[in-house]
């Protein structure tokens, strides 16, 4: 009795409506737990230091940590040259570009250990990725840097050596050091060639070298040929052409042999020069290069027009002419307008001339190219002239008085007496494109 009496009194006379604060307020006076994810989120005092640290600072700490002294001595030295050249480039400077300072670690981190051993081709393969991964334009140096370390490493000679060589070649001969690239080209073929070695992509260093080593002769021969000394320059041609036909591109041999030709025939050898220039249209047909091959055919137009064979001449610059319109190369396609219409002009035959010249200044309207329709307007123009002169020059040359008079009745109707209806249509569309074209 007394037991179910306490019972009642102790149960709320009300239905409880707070039991939701009630619990919440349980959950708040618990204490938080600590999860495995907060304990994980704790840093190390490597990571801290990152945060705290530059990056340059970071990587130099690491090396020296890691007991790779020279290789920080290495980073260090490049660093301080960068400041040097920083004036000159716009890019970040090199200490605060995470990605390189990092890949320079690595590698070289890599490179000191292997010298420990004597382990010399791995040294040499880090130095050459290194060299490798510099490729943009502001870092030619650090490349150069790096391939001369490689080379320094191993001068007798190795794969990754050979290689170094031959991106050297190729570097100076990007920033115009055609001795540095002659040279260092000429001893990667002699390295690779008693070797047998290929390159990172798989090609030959032996023909990748000669690759380079032709257009390094090529540009050596730009200096003779701008003073007209074509005795030096056919030598160092030849050099090249040599390069290219060892060095099995059917493409660089073309070239190599269309070079000598215009060569021979500025140097007045017509004969070679039509040689030469047959040997690079076989080449050019075969591999059907159409562009080699119109070039070719403008230059046997050359030959033959010094050779006063006008009708070979305009027969060269047609097959130009159609190879470029059947391939689709406008611009090669005005340029032989241009040349058929130099060769009528030239032979006094206005009224044909201009109709070429007119082409050409179509075809240049719908290039939007500027400087190939001026050139053609001015040839449209000087044509034109020539074909209404022609008809009052006698009378111009007499001076009488009958002959001043048809010249003034001439000046007064020559509005409506130009050309025909076609070609004052055409002029009038090409004159329309023109204004379209300087309006935008």
């Amino acid at each position: 009795m007394n037991a179910a009496e306490s019972q009642r009194r102790s149960e709320p006379f009300l239905p409880e409506i707070n039991t939701n604060r009630r619990r919440c307020a349980q959950l708040s006076r618990r204490k938080p737990e600590k999860t495995s994810d907060e304990s994980a989120e704790i840093l190390s005092k490597e990571e801290i230091a990152l945060f705290r640290h530059s990056v340059k600072q970071s990587v130099c700490v690491q090396m020296l940590q890691e007991g790779f002294h020279r290789s920080f001595s290495e980073v260090f030295l490049l660093l301080r040259a960068d400041d040097d050249l920083r004036d000159l480039r716009r890019q970040a400077p090199l200490e605060q570009q995470k990605d390189k300072l990092e890949t320079m670690r690595v590698h070289l981190s890599l490179a000191e250990q292997a010298e420990r051993t004597g382990s010399w081709s791995v040294v040499c393969e880090q130095r050459l990725s290194l060299g490798q991964y510099f490729s943009i334009p502001e870092d030619v140096w650090l490349s150069l840097h790096f391939y001369h370390s490689c080379v320094d490493r191993q001068p007798g000679g190795s794969r990754p050596v050979a290689e170094a060589r031959a991106c050297m070649a190729e570097l100076y001969l990007q920033r115009g050091e055609l001795q540095q690239a002659k040279q260092q080209a000429e001893l990667c073929i002699q390295q690779a060639e008693a070797g047998g070695w290929m390159d990172s992509a798989g090609r030959p260093l032996w023909l990748r070298a000669r690759q380079t080593l032709w257009r390094i002769y090529s540009r050596l021969a730009d200096g003779p040929l701008d003073a007209e000394d074509y005795d030096e320059a056919l030598t160092l041609l030849h050099k090249g052409y040599s390069m290219a036909i060892e060095s099995e591109d059917k493409q660089l041999e073309g070239e190599a042999s269309y070079r000598l030709g215009l060569t021979y025939h500025s140097a007045g050898d017509h004969d070679r020069a039509k040689q030469f220039i047959s040997t690079s249209m076989q080449i050019f047909g075969t591999l059907g290069n159409a562009d080699g091959l119109g070039r070719c055919y403008k230059a046997m137009a050359k030959c033959m027009e010094s050779e006063e064979n006008v009708d070979e001449t305009v027969d060269c610059l047609e097959k130009f002419a159609d190879i470029s319109r059947s391939n689709g190369l406008q611009h090669n396609l005005a340029d032989a307008y241009l040349c058929l219409g130099n060769i009528y002009y030239r032979r006094n035959q206005y009224q044909k001339s201009s109709e070429f010249f007119l082409q050409s200044y179509e075809v240049a309207c719908s290039l939007q190219d500027v400087d190939l329709l001026q050139r053609a307007q001015v040839w449209v123009a000087s044509a034109r002239a020539q074909t209404v002169i022609r008809k009052y020059s006698a009378d111009v040359v007499l001076a009488t008085e009958a002959a001043l008079r048809r010249l003034l009745a001439w000046k007064q109707t020559r509005p409506l007496q130009e050309a025909s209806r076609d070609d004052t249509d055409r002029t009038a569309a090409a004159a329309a494109a023109w204004y379209q074209l300087t309006d935008t």
